[in-house]
Parts: structure tokens; C-alpha cells; sequence
């Protein structure tokens, strides 16, 4: 039998004979045990989709013609350019991958892989890839060769920045030299967007839509193109399409949500958003993956959660904001405060507790998990600073005053440019609403009626940059109009939520403030619109709405009434479990069955009511694999405390591990894979070159997947893993308090 150390340089040494181009992306001087789970493609592949693609359904098609030798290639060719349309570019790369696996020669594909990588922020992962499209296109047909050279000529070749304006100067060439290539003129009008009229983007999206009245990358950009809160309405029939053609693609149930909701129609805009988030959720139950790996799916629940605000239900938006909050964590994407995904959630909650005066939350220390730094510091002085002056706590209040305006006098110093400029914006409205509103505590009147209309000003423009969706709690003109309401000048007051209403169509606090301030200057009529206007947005309001119990209480006769451009379905009645589950939860885990070194067989279901850490490893001759089992075996007793069971798998027969001497110390058990059945269900094995990966897979008491990582080298960061155990303990106990609380409610119980 040839030793397995052999057998991999001799599959790496025949990767090498058939693609030279290997030789040039791999260094000679490694080691061949090296390469053990890495691509042999190179470093570029080492990350990325590594499971063979599926077809997938509900995502539009598209019809791209390229040339291959392996006719097969055009279908999965196809499927990769569709989901480019639709930005998932993680999938299109899968696709990709696998036009490469049956042509390796084939240069479209590259060029795919490449526009795959560039957009999911690997641009240099980009430039080597498109490199090997290069090296193909005098192989390729002019049309394709063009498409090459455009990428070839845009793209930095270092650092993989992508110069838009050559990008869609060349394109437009492409489209000119090539006028009935409906594919040229859909991706020239993606590059044209923010730098063309709008008018002209249209011409060209319904040229392509005359063609092809499906095109899932025409109707697409058009959103984009009149995704500017003003004229929406042009896009509501893309917006019909894009849902309707690809269904079961996030993005395209999420751009149809910006639209409705930028027009003020809350309830489409949430039927929409909402299928975009169960979309993807039901997408990571069926992959293995996690919020952390979708680039949208953070982004779908907090705009989901800002338009539950908007319809007045404050549970569902607080509920979708702790789901972000309590998503996985990964030391690579949840760099310093939880990353992405949980800064969207942690925005989601700032708003919601504020919008809705939930002052004692917001001063219990845990609920919001504030972070220490730039970004977090303003913002905690700022809800806390409220919610002390909301209840009476006037001394706190200026305290935490004092602490914004200290902040405000230094500027921030991370999140980038565009981060420092809003932060500081932000942080100068923050702290001319809190310090106006406690002026007018102290009866300084005039003075904090003046600060609070600059602050309103100040937020009101910021909110027309920064509103995808809004960051900002609550229109500072609707605090205006109530302070004008309590001063009995109803006139000042109105115009106060128009400004809102301009902003922010259908806003319910500002139509609950105009029908109040109507009512009081006698203007009945006006009055009841503005109230059957918020009886519509908050038909399905959560209870005890102050806002709208102030406007109840003025006796006002009006039905529910809807001035929205288009009929919309009411979102509470609308059932979405077919798009997928409302609440994302881990994963169950797929099946495990392998024999131990006595061969007996060891099942997950034996260790169910512990965690279990699952490794997948290469064997005993992989170095770093042992490097890493040495390493958990070191920590063995935490693990035990923290009630974690620690399994290692490899495609090593029970004979080797029985008698292997290097593993025989180990305190754990050791199980066998040879056929890879297991690895494959983990996602611990690559489709694309039959090659074993490094897995490490942490699985919860139920035998639900909490957290992974597959790839070219092991996972090294234990830290990180008893943190996450600790943090999944954390997150139970709290979900459990709150269900107790809740019931308790309920019941009427004290």
C-alpha cells in the first residue's frame, strides 16, 4: 500500500503536470504535507465554496454563451452569471468552480470566478484568478475575449480595486461593438448606476427587458436605479418581477422591501423584507452556514426590524435585534465588537428601545451589550442620558451630557472616513437633542426650542445619507412637534411632522402628532385624514402605543386609510412559512456514524445533553493536525468542565488509530472515515479536487451546530471556542428568563 504522505505528492505532483499555472501560484520550498488541505490551485481557491453546486431553483435564468469544450460547463456557466445578477456571489462562485472542475480550460469561467471573488471583497483573490482568464482568451470568441480585456483593463493588477468609470466606459464599447449581446448591455447598466441619469439607465434596462421581459439582472438594476426615496414608484413593477422570477434569492424579496418601505408602504415593504430574511435563513439550515457568511442576510433583518418599528410592533423589531445579537460569532468576520452581524443588531436595538421608551431596559447594563469603543460610547451616553431624563433622573441626565459632549469635542478616531464623519455627526445631534430636551426640564424655553429645530435640521439631512435603513431612533422633528404640542402651539406643531412626513412617508408618530395638532386647532377634516392615515400603517400595532392612544383618545370618526401609490396586503396576514422559518436557530447536525479503533460505531446521539467539539482531521501525518489535537488535548479538563465532549474523525482505518503512537495519548476518541462519508456531510471534504479539508465543528446539547470552520488549516483558537460556550450558556439562560417573564405576564402572575 502506498504510504499516504507518498500518494499526496504524487496527486499534487500530477496537478502540477496537467495545470502548470499551479507552479506559479505555490511556493517550490514547501513541504508536500504543506499542501494537505489546502487547493492545489493555489491560495485563491483555499477559501470560498469547496461542495460541488446544485440546481437551484426559484433564481431566474439567463442565457450566457461561452465557449467550452465540455457542453455541460454552458448550464452551470448560466447558473453562475444568474446569481451574479442577483449579487450572490458566493453561489455563482460555486458554480463557477464547477465549470472549472469538468473544463479546467475553460477561460469564461475564470472570468466568472473572478467577478465572484472581486465582488464578496477578495480583489486580490480576484487578480490571480482573473489571471488565469488572461492566459485563455485568444482561446475564446472576440465577444468573450472583450469581456476579458474590460476586467483586464479596470482591475488594479495588485490590489484588485476595480476602476468603475474605465469599467463602464469599456463596457459601453463592448455593448456598441456587440448591439444585440443583451448580457453586455444588463452589466453595462450595473456599472452605469450612480454615475448616469436615470432616465438613460431606464432606456437601457427596458431594451434588454423588450428582449428578454424576465431578466432577473435588468429588473434588479432598475431597483437600484430609482432606489433613491423619491421616485420609487418607477420600480414597482421590476420590483413585482425580481420576487417573483427569484423567489428564493435573498436580495431579490430585500430590494422590493426598500422600495415599499422608502414610499411609506410598510406593509409590502415588510411582506417583502420579511421573505427575504426566511429566504436566506432556510438557505443556511439546508448549507451549514451562518449569518456571518451571508453578506445580506444582517442587513435584511435590521431593515426588517426598522419597518416593524414603523408598524408600531415593537416586540417583533426587539425580537429580530436580539436575533442578530445572538447569531454566532467567528474570531476572522466578529473582529473587536461581534463584527457585523451583531453591530446590525446592536443598531437594531438602540432604535427600537429609544422609538419605543423602553427607559428601564436601556439602563439594565446587559440588554444592550454596549461595546467600548468610538462607535458604542456616544451612542450609550445618548440612550442612557435619555432614558435618566425620561424618568425623572435629572442629575444622571446631565451626567451622561456631559459625557457626549466630551466625546463630541474629540473626533472619533476608527471606522473609516465616511464611519468618523457620520459618527461625529451623529454624536453633535445626540448631543444638541439632550442637552435641548433638558433645557426645556429646567423651563429654559426658548433656548431649547431653538437648539432642539437645529438638531432636528442636523438629523433630518443626515437622515436622506444615511437611511438604509435609518440609524437614527426617532425623526428629532417629531420631538419638536411634541414639545410644541405642550406648549399649546399647534400650528408650529404640524408643521414640526410635516418635515417628518417629508422624510419619512407614513410615519405613524408624526400622523398620531398631526392628528392631535389638527384637532386642536379645530381643522377636523385634516385631523381625521392624518388619523385614518395611522390607523392603516398601525392596523396591527402592538398594544399600549402611547402615541396612538393619544390620538384615540380624541374622538375622531375616520377609517383605516391608505395613499400609498399602489394597493398593499396587510403584513400580519400574510403566511410566509413556505420562504422559510421567522427565527433563525442553529442547525441539527447531520448524521455521524463511524467506528471507533475497536470498530465500534459512535453516533452523535450518544453524547446528546453535551456539547461535542467535532474535528475532522487529515490523519496522523498531517503535522498541523496533530499540532492541533496536542493543542485541545492540552485543555482536555476545560473542556470537560465547560460539559464538551471532544470527538476527532479522519479517513484513517480503526487499525491505525488503534495502533498509531502518536495519537495513543490523546483523551478523546478517534474515529475512522475512510470513504469520507461523514466529511462530506460536514462539509469537510472539496468536490472540486477530492480533497480532504480540516473541520471544527462545535454542536450544542440538542445536537445543533452553533458554530464551524472547514478549510486549508486547522483551527487553532481554543480561546475563542470556550468563550462561545460560555456565550451559548449565556444566551440560553437569558432566552429562558425572558419566555419565564413573558409568561408570567401573562398569567398575571407577580
Amino acid at each position: 500500500m502506498m504510504h499516504r504522505t507518498c500518494l499526496h505528492t504524487f496527486i499534487l505532483s500530477a496537478i502540477l503536470a496537467i495545470c502548470p499555472s499551479v507552479i506559479a501560484q505555490t511556493s517550490g520550498d514547501d513541504e508536500s504535507e504543506d499542501f494537505i488541505g489546502h487547493s492545489g490551485h493555489g491560495e485563491a481557491y483555499d477559501v470560498g465554496p469547496r461542495q460541488k453546486p446544485w440546481v437551484m431553483e426559484g433564481i431566474g435564468t439567463t442565457h450566457f454563451p461561452i465557449t467550452t469544450k465540455v457542453p455541460e460547463v454552458q448550464t452551470w456557466f448560466d447558473q453562475g452569471n444568474t446569481l451574479l445578477h442577483s449579487f450572490w456571489y458566493y453561489e455563482a462562485e460555486r458554480s463557477f468552480r464547477w465549470c472549472l472542475k469538468l473544463d479546467p480550460e475553460c477561460a469564461m469561467a475564470y472570468w466568472g470566478l473572478a467577478r465572484a471573488a472581486a465582488s464578496r471583497g477578495g480583489s486580490e483573490r480576484a487578480v490571480s484568478i482573473l489571471k488565469e482568464a488572461i492566459r485563455r482568451k485568444d482561446s475564446v470568441t472576440d465577444r468573450e475575449r472583450m469581456y476579458i480585456e474590460v476586467w483586464e483593463d479596470a482591475m488594479d493588477p495588485i490590489s484588485g480595486r476595480i476602476d468603475f468609470e474605465t469599467l463602464a466606459s469599456e463596457l459601453e464599447e463592448l455593448v456598441i461593438a456587440f448591439p444585440d449581446d443583451n448580457e453586455a448591455k444588463t452589466v453595462f447598466l450595473l456599472y452605469s448606476l450612480w454615475g448616469s441619469s436615470k432616465v438613460g439607465n431606464d432606456r437601457i434596462g427596458q431594451q434588454v427587458l423588450a428582449v428578454e421581459p424576465e431578466h432577473i439582472g435588468a429588473h434588479h438594476y432598475l431597483i437600484h436605479n430609482w432606489d433613491d426615496g423619491e421616485h420609487g414608484d418607477q420600480a414597482m413593477d421590476n420590483c413585482e418581477n425580481f420576487g417573483r422570477i427569484a423567489w428564493n434569492v435573498g436580495h431579490a424579496n430585500h430590494m422590493p422591501g426598500h422600495i415599499y418601505s422608502g414610499l411609506g408602504m410598510y406593509h409590502e415593504g415588510a411582506i417583502w423584507m420579511d421573505r427575504a430574511t426566511r429566504v436566506e435563513k432556510k438557505y443556511m439550515q439546508q448549507r451549514m452556514t451562518f449569518p456571518f457568511n451571508m453578506w445580506n442576510y444582517a442587513h435584511n433583518r435590521n431593515y426588517l426590524a426598522y419597518i416593524q418599528e414603523q408598524l408600531g410592533m415593537a416586540e417583533a423589531s426587539l425580537q429580530g435585534a436580539r436575533d442578530l445579537m445572538n447569531a454566532p460569532l467567528d474570531p476572522e468576520y466578529n473582529k473587536g465588537d461581534g463584527g457585523y452581524v451583531h453591530q446590525q443588531g446592536r443598531t437594531a436595538l438602540i432604535r427600537a428601545l429609544v422609538k419605543f421608551e423602553r427607559w428601564e431596559e436601556i439602563l439594565e447594563g446587559d440588554t444592550i451589550k454596549w461595546q467600548d469603543d468610538d462607535r458604542d460610547r456616544p451612542w450609550r451616553a445618548y440612550a442612557e442620558g435619555l432614558a435618566h431624563l425620561r424618568i425623572g433622573q435629572l442629575f444622571e441626565a446631565r451626567g451622561k451630557l456631559h459625557e457626549l459632549q466630551a466625546i463630541a469635542a474629540k473626533p472619533p478616531e476608527g471606522g473609516g472616513e465616511r464611519g468618523r464623519r457620520f459618527g461625529s455627526l451623529f454624536t453633535d445631534i445626540q448631543r444638541k437633542e439632550l442637552e435641548s430636551l433638558i433645557m426645556l426640564e429646567d423651563g429654559k424655553v426658548i433656548g431649547g426650542l431653538r437648539l432642539l429645530a437645529e438638531a432636528a435640521e442636523a438629523e433630518s439631512e443626515a437622515r436622506e445619507q444615511v437611511d438604509d435603513p435609518a440609524v437614527y431612533p426617532q425623526s428629532t422633528y417629531n420631538l419638536l412637534g411634541e414639545q410644541y404640542l405642550r406648549l399649546n402651539s399647534p400650528t408650529l406643531a404640524a408643521a414640526a411632522f410635516e418635515k417628518t412626513l417629508e422624510r419619512v412617508p407614513n410615519d405613524g408618530w408624526a400622523l398620531s402628532g398631526m392628528a392631535q395638532a389638527y384637532a386642536s386647532m379645530g381643522d377636523t377634516a385634516r385631523a381625521s385624514e392624518a388619523y385614518g392615515r395611522m390607523l392603516h400603517v398601525w392596523s396591527d400595532a402592538d398594544p399600549g402605543l402611547r402615541w396612538k392612544d393619544a390620538a384615540d383618545a380624541l374622538g375622531l370618526v375616520a377609517e383605516p386609510l391608505d395613499q400609498s401609490p399602489r394597493l398593499q396586503r396587510n403584513y400580519k396576514s400574510q403566511t410566509l412559512d413556505e420562504f422559510g422559518p421567522n427565527v433563525w436557530e442553529p442547525y441539527p447536525a447531520p448524521k455521524l456514524e463511524a467506528p471507533d479503533p475497536e470498530g465500534n460505531l459512535v453516533t452523535l446521539d450518544s453524547y446528546r445533553g453535551g456539547n461535542v467539539l467535532l474535528v475532522f482531521y487529515i490523519g496522523e501525518q498531517c503535522t498541523h493536525c496533530i499540532d492541533q489535537l496536542n493543542a485541545i488535548n492540552n485543555r482536555i479538563n476545560e473542556f470537560t468542565l465547560n460539559d464538551t465532549q471532544v470527538i476527532a474523525i479522519s479517513s484513517d482505518a480503526p487499525e491505525v488509530n488503534k495502533e498509531s503512537e502518536v495519537m495513543e495519548h490523546f483523551n478523546f476518541p478517534l474515529l475512522s472515515d475512510v470513504e469520507h462519508i461523514n466529511a462530506r456531510r460536514f462539509k469537510s471534504y472539496d468536490d472540486f479536487e477530492d480533497l480532504e479539508l480540516h473541520s471544527t465543528i462545535l454542536i450544542d446539547k440538542e445536537g445543533r451546530i452553533r458554530w464551524s470552520r472547514n478549510g486549508g488549516e486547522p483551527f487553532m483558537d481554543l480561546d475563542f471556542i470556550f468563550s462561545e460556550l460560555k456565550r451559548i450558556e449565556t444566551i440560553e439562560f437569558a432566552d429562558q428568563a425572558r419566555a419565564e417573564r413573558q409568561s408570567s405576564a401573562e398569567s398575571g402572575s407577580p
